[in-house]
């Protein structure tokens, strides 16, 4: 039996005196009609100077970072954070109106009472469910023979009077008697573990704090692996807890003695071993533990070469090798699970074919690919494993892919499918006779007609003459003649592609006459493991490059017009934000900036920051490589700040975000506001109870998106 998983993927002339902690700034508000509101606020400089690489560097804002961090109790910072929430909330005041309107959009949209289509494992069928208005889902699941549905896992009751709630993990223990779990209740991204009896109810005393990882029980099913948060809210270790024994007799089973290697917990596909991966962005590592005895001595499948990542699966003594080290668009190779670094190749790298993901069966495997950037799905035979078994779906472009399948043996094949114009559909692929079965479509109860909409896949060329692809979406009858305003979608980082499907959510903004777009800029892995490459480290800036560049080609084609375009990013994405505000404020009518990584250089050279070392491979070290400091200095936006009018913009924070801190957006606004010459709408909002990923809950975190559509849409003029 396979554990059930839950999702894991900034120098101007000082305005007041120093002996005040922020002043108040007059700034436009979204409309000219607006009431009188508060001014904005000015955040105090401090001289802060450090040197690198012979450079002064002055960051007057870095007190906004609270020296106690992870703990935030500085009052002078919360305070200034306290006052631009103030600020957001007068400002958005006005618009209230608006923004219920799109909440209550977005919400007719999302059917309330739903669940998900019913998988087996094992001897249950599990699912979960939404019920009318709930936050959050509760988790089911009866006997295969048949009975009642049985309630193993409660969200809304655990969410209860917080402000936050996240389950990070879920897994059931290989004779489904016991389920492990794991929970966050403030954003930081530090979990608890609980343990639960599922044949009587009750609850273990087995209690596990500040954890980072998955839950893996052993063959057993009287221990879990999982792995503690670090100081630095890094997962550098693996542990054996035995039910019923005190953590302090834990047994260590591993620990990464790299500070950039996170370290990750999983199992085989027949359960036979348990994967204990090591590695940061470009280089892994894999060891190999009986699931039967996991404290007998780990097996390395292959020792660390910096730059070649792999990843393992195991069949009849057979490891199966998923492998960039021959070709940068990956290799499929076997080994023998007693020599398990002499790999021979099955499936050779292809330069058409980008192998995204292996996936081992009892009687099959399937290889998941990506060819000209759109999805596709092979089902191999392991006697025939050239002969491609692609399975044929409906539409041009889409995302497709594996969904919930956690068993070994499978007769079908549980897919998910959309694209931009088709609602997320479930299917199952019946393996004997190649026809897909429609389990499920994405209800949306206010009403859709896919045929109202047209979609379309376009490329539009880069100052260096590369083709750029983008994906766009729009109603019927939106004018071809420039007029139409637009939404342009990025994100370009990790080799992460940002997938062209279907949401809800983006209507409110088409549906009012808006073009939403998707820039697969480098950096992504849009068309290939070659595309992250030349978005990443010292081709950084090609990411920026094509995201103006695409702009320009969607205005050059009368998609849209300068001033006319809203931008957004999140994460990484901010980061684009951040550079082409600087780079191009022309272009943009409004932006939407969240969780920003913008103070790039301040935070590359703190490595007691949780992601730091890690996160070296992918944008480079300034500590150690001067080369590295001047290129990353020439683009971060927080230094390139200067004197010019920028456009509106909306930035949003998480005060216990352990991915971007909160003080990089707040530093970022904060030198905004000092140096800029023009009053735009520049405005901070921090979640004082979440993390990266905002609000949780289903309506919370959907009231956020109608703020920020709402900003957009006035910033735009378009408020139908």
């Amino acid at each position: 039996m396979r554990a059930i998983w839950m999702f894991l993927a900034a120098i101007a002339t000082p305005l007041v005196a120093s002996s005040t902690l922020f002043a108040q700034e007059k700034d436009a508000a979204l409309t000219n009609s607006t009431p009188a509101l508060p001014a904005a606020p000015v955040a105090e400089k401090r001289p802060h100077e450090t040197m690198l690489h012979g450079k002064k560097l002055s960051d007057p804002y870095h007190w906004l970072k609270d020296e106690s961090y992870p703990t935030i109790d500085d009052k002078d910072v919360l305070d200034y954070v306290k006052a631009e929430n103030a600020y957001f909330d007068a400002v958005m005041k006005p618009h209230a109106a608006l923004v219920e309107t799109l909440f209550q959009e977005m919400k007719g949209r999302i059917k309330e009472a739903d669940s998900s289509v019913p998988q087996k494992d094992g001897d249950w069928v599990y699912w979960v469910e939404y019920e009318e208005g709930a936050e959050y889902k509760k988790w089911y699941r009866r006997p295969v023979t048949g009975g009642s549905a049985v309630l193993i896992l409660d969200e809304v009751a655990m969410a209860k009077d917080k402000d936050y709630f996240r389950l990070a993990e879920l897994s059931i223990s290989p004779n489904g008697k016991l389920m492990a779990y794991s929970f966050d209740d403030n954003g930081s991204e530090r979990f608890e573990v609980r343990i639960r009896n599922l044949d009587t109810g009750e609850m273990l005393p087995d209690v596990i704090p500040g954890t980072l990882s998955s839950l893996v029980w052993t063959a057993q099913n009287d221990a879990i692996l999982y792995g503690l948060a670090n100081e630095n809210w890094r997962t550098d270790n693996v542990r054996l807890h035995k039910l019923g024994t005190p953590l302090t007799a834990d047994k260590l089973l591993y620990k990464e003695a790299d500070i950039g290697f996170g370290v990750g917990i999983g199992k085989t596909a027949a359960d036979n071993y348990i994967v204990i991966a090591t590695g940061d962005n470009e280089t892994s590592e894999v060891y190999l533990l009986p699931a039967d005895n996991p404290e007998a001595k780990m097996q390395l499948v292959s020792a660390r070469k910096k730059g070649r990542e792999y990843s393992v699966d195991e069949r009849d003594g057979t490891l199966y090798v998923y492998t960039n080290d021959e070709h940068p668009n990956f290799r499929i190779a076997t080994a023998s699970v007693k020599t398990p670094g002499e790999w021979t190749t099955l499936i050779p790298g292809s330069d058409s074919s980008y192998i995204t993901g292996l996936s081992v069966f009892r009687d099959f495997f399937v290889i998941e690919a990506r060819e000209k950037g759109v999805d596709q799905v092979d089902i191999r035979k392991y006697d025939a494993p050239l002969t491609p078994g692609r399975i044929q779906f409906p539409e041009a472009t889409y995302v497709a892919g594996l969904g919930d399948n956690p068993e070994y043996h499978q007769d079908k094949l549980r897919l998910d499918y959309e694209s931009m114009v088709t609602p997320d559909t479930v299917f199952d692929y019946d393996l004997a006779s190649g026809k897909l079965e429609t389990l499920k479509v994405q209800e949306i109860p206010s009403g859709y007609n896919h045929d109202d909409y047209i979609t379309e896949l376009v490329n539009m060329p880069s100052r260096d003459g590369t083709p750029v692809p983008v994906s766009l979406v729009y109603k019927k009858g939106t004018p071809r003649d420039g007029s139409a305003p637009m939404h342009l979608y990025v994100y370009g980082s990790y080799g992460y592609r940002v997938p062209p499907g279907f949401s809800t959510t983006r209507l409110s903004l088409v549906d009012r006459g808006m073009i939403y777009a998707i820039a697969h800029v480098r950096g992504g892995d849009d068309l290939g493991r070659a595309w992250y490459l030349a978005g990443k480290t010292t081709e950084r800036k090609n990411t920026f490059n094509d995201f103006i560049d695409v702009a320009k080609g969607l205005i050059a084609a009368k998609y849209t017009s300068a001033g006319k375009i809203s931008i957004e990013g999140r994460s990484a994405g901010g980061q684009v934000m951040g550079a082409v505000y600087n780079q191009a404020p022309e272009l943009w009518g409004a932006v939407l900036a969240g969780v920003p990584f913008v103070d790039v250089i301040n935070t590359m050279v703190d490595e007691t920051l949780p992601l730091t070392p890690g996160e070296w491979p992918e944008w480079g070290n300034p500590i150690t490589d001067k080369a590295a400091f001047d290129y990353m200095l020439s683009y971060s936006p927080y230094d390139n700040v200067t004197a010019k009018a920028y456009p509106p913009m909306l930035v949003s924070a998480g005060l216990n975000d352990p991915r971007v801190t909160y003080w990089e957006p707040a530093k970022w606004v904060a030198k905004l506001r000092a140096t800029r010459t023009n009053d735009a709408t520049l405005l901070l909002r921090t979640n004082m109870g979440a993390g990266h990923a905002g609000k949780s809950g289903r309506w919370g975190a959907l009231r956020e998106d109608a703020e920020e559509f709402a900003f957009v849409l006035t910033q735009l003029g378009v408020e139908k």
